[in-house]
């Protein structure tokens, strides 16, 4: 919902608690008024009407207060907006007009948008504001189109974000990187910036794009005033935190990690920046995360109402060793544990037995697979199995036909050595040609054999970003990730039955902009069972279990550590997102099998609450006992794992979440009958022993 102040100039957008409103004044000053709980638009109009700020000193009496601020005039915060001509650089903006665009009957799901106009010497700036149905999260972007002279668009961040005046303000983020992703850290904010992102082309495993903030350190996981600000751009990228001088504080973020270009604008043409989406919550951090992981099952993840399936891969059985009779043999033993895709990992394609060839030859090895992948893939289904496979379209090996062919292809530097990593160089997804090769390619395969699934990987970073003969070469950051979105739309609209992961490496393209065109995420490379329960809990922040693809995989962990677990371990584990299994299944006995199988059957049983379900952290991963919940329709499901038991110490019991007070609820493991807030406590003594235990406790309202 958007009211509008009596003279057209206060706006106040309102979803189910929160309100954002913002002010313009006589000036054309667009001034931040509140975000926070929800208010009355004669309460915005209050605020509006109070004094606005004065020039103290050195300091402006816009920084801290702007909505959105441009480079340009008495302003010394980080600019949102850098742009020049030949003749100035920066921004004098005047308003124009505003529009608010409800959403019809056709496609309510698009909410309600709020466009503020400005223009500056034939540079049309537009601001968007939006707010879905039943969601909190506030979506903003900006559009500059240009019809004045040519112009750089140095700078362009989706929005900055200004909060309310408090004492002080706890930082969260997630830092990491290859195979220790989304480790959460919370530390005290001071003056200054505190600058995350990605100068690395994607995403990156370093930081999610992604912050918390909440008042004096105060929230805790269930209670307590929590903002957060999230980007879906799937490039380089930059959120920056700045605590003012007078303690003021702003989030700005966007596209790109420097401020030395994004685009050039020639007469006619405009650019749109990625979505920055905000959310406030007082229901802690648990809160604010049920509220992202609802927002992105309703709004952003494809198809989220559907659950995902379980799947097998077989990587770590095979690396790049294959053939179609041991793909059979893979098979036979998963269908027979309950599962229901499989997928063929790297090396089925051109020459790639090992990681030194084939890459950008995407057609089946006809010595590994002499009828194309449709025999293997019928087989697949015949066992009662969904079919897929790996690619990794924006790479190419030196040493491939499509090298050879086109050595022009590539991201490189004049005159400079072009780096190779993991043995790969980068195609340059910014030039047409190439896109067209890498739609005929992948639409031929998924056309060549009924493949219902595609793992999308990215193994390596930027390096060479040259595209020598293009007048503005800087521009395939941008251009890069645009491409990348279009052909997956391209494919999906193609292909409307097959399902994409995303995959960087593990965990390095993850965000809210690939998230939109992918049915689940690869959430790290590590697939230690006991590594992945932080790692999970700080995807959980922001991200939810229903695209948390999570492996069980061969014990000991030959991938990292060598550690030693317990089948059990490593299946619960791994049920609390999407379920996959990823071991060598002909080196299990039947045993294993067996309980494999038993433990599959239980996740399909619990997967509509994990995949759909509202999530509790009711223990954070620290050493001891950890424990999460998930709750829907009135059903609930705890997995709980005890890292490590001291002194033989009994398992402390654990208060669980979100259920009805009035109800009964009964605990199928252990028979137990609870009347409201439940206390989950002889099941966790009875059930947990040891170093790394873990158990499932399914609890019925009766």
């Amino acid at each position: 919902m958007v009211e509008i102040g009596k003279d057209g100039r206060t706006w106040l957008l309102s979803g189910p608690t929160s309100s954002y409103a913002l002010r313009l004044t006589d000036q054309d000053e667009l001034l931040h008024l509140h975000w926070g709980p929800r208010i009355a638009l004669a309460d915005a109009e209050a605020l509006a009407a109070r004094p606005g700020p004065e020039y103290r000193g050195f300091e402006s009496p816009l920084d801290g207060h702007e909505e959105y601020p441009v480079e340009g005039g008495p302003r010394f915060v980080r600019p949102a907006l850098s742009v020049r001509t030949d003749e100035r650089r920066g921004t004098e903006w005047r308003f124009e007009a505003y529009e608010v665009d409800e959403s019809d009957e056709s496609n309510e799901s698009d909410g309600v948008e709020l466009r503020l106009r400005f223009s500056d010497s034939g540079l049309g700036i537009t601001l968007h504001y939006r707010m879905r149905p039943a969601s909190d999260v506030v979506e903003r972007w900006v559009t500059l189109a240009n019809e004045g002279p040519t112009l750089e668009v140095l700078r362009a961040d989706s929005a900055t974000w200004t909060l309310p005046e408090r004492e002080g303000w706890r930082l969260s983020q997630t830092h990491g990187r290859w195979a220790a992703e989304s480790q959460l850290v919370r530390t005290d904010l001071t003056y200054g910036e505190q600058v995350i992102g990605s100068r690395r082309g994607h995403t990156g495993h370093q930081h999610l794009p992604w912050v918390a903030l909440d008042v004096e350190g105060a929230a805790t996981e269930e209670h307590g005033e929590v903002y957060g600000c999230a980007l879906a751009w799937s490039g380089s990228w930059r959120i920056a935190v700045a605590q003012l001088p007078d303690a003021r504080v702003q989030i700005t973020g966007g596209a790109g990690y420097d401020d030395s270009g994004l685009v050039v604008l020639e007469p006619g043409e405009s650019f749109v920046t990625p979505v920055f989406a905000g959310l406030w919550s007082d229901g802690g951090f648990g809160g604010a995360s049920r509220a992202w992981h609802a927002y992105q099952r309703t709004y952003v993840i494809p198809d989220a109402d559907q659950d995902r399936p379980v799947l097998y891969n077989s990587w770590e059985a095979t690396e790049f060793d294959i053939s179609e009779e041991q793909q059979r043999a893979l098979a036979r033993r998963a269908a027979a544990m309950g599962v229901e895709l499989f997928v063929v990992d790297d090396g089925w394609f051109g020459k790639r037995t090992s990681d030194r060839a084939g890459l950008g030859d995407w057609t089946p090895n006809p010595d590994r697979f002499p009828a194309g992948l449709k025999p293997l893939a019928d087989d697949v289904h015949a066992l009662g199995m969904q079919f897929g496979i790996w690619v990794e379209p924006e790479m190419v090996n030196a040493d491939s036909e499509l090298y050879r062919a086109h050595p022009d292809w590539i991201q490189y530097q004049p005159g400079r050595k072009k780096t190779e990593l993991r043995n790969q160089l980068v195609l340059n997804l910014a030039r047409e040609d190439v896109q067209e090769y890498l739609w005929e390619q992948l639409h031929g395969l998924l056309s060549s054999a009924p493949i219902d699934y595609v793992k999308w990987d990215f193994n390596r970073c930027f390096t060479d970003a040259g595209w020598p003969g293009e007048a503005y070469p800087q521009r395939l950051w941008v251009d890069h990730v645009h491409a990348l979105y279009a052909l997956l739309d391209r494919l999906r609209a193609a292909h409307p039955g097959v399902a994409f992961e995303s995959c960087s490496g593990g965990g390095g393209r993850i965000d809210l902009g690939v998230m939109a065109r992918t049915d689940q995420v690869w959430t790290s490379d590590n697939t230690d069972p006991l590594d992945r329960l932080a790692i999970q809990h700080g995807f959980s922040q922001i991200h939810p279990a229903r695209a948390m693809a999570a492996w069980v995989t061969d014990s000991p962990n030959n991938q990292l550590n060598g550690r030693v677990s317990s089948l059990r371990f490593r299946f619960v584990s791994s049920m609390a997102g999407v379920l996959g299994v990823g071991g060598d299944l002909t080196e299990w006995s039947d045993e294993e099998l067996a309980e494999a199988r038993d433990w599959v059957a239980l996740y399909k049983e619990i997967r509509p609450l994990v995949q759909r379900g509202d999530l509790y952290r009711l223990r954070a991963p620290q050493g001891g006992l950890s424990a999460v919940q998930y709750v829907h329709e009135g059903q609930a499901v705890v997995l709980a794992w005890l890292q490590a038991q001291h002194y033989g110490e009994p398992v402390a019991p654990v208060r669980l979440r979100g259920l009805d007070p009035a109800a009964t609820y009964e605990c199928l493991e252990t028979g137990e009958v609870h009347r409201g807030a439940v206390l989950l406590h002889h099941g966790l003594r009875t059930g947990l022993r040891g170093d790394l235990d873990a158990a499932v406790f399914r609890l019925r309202r009766i």
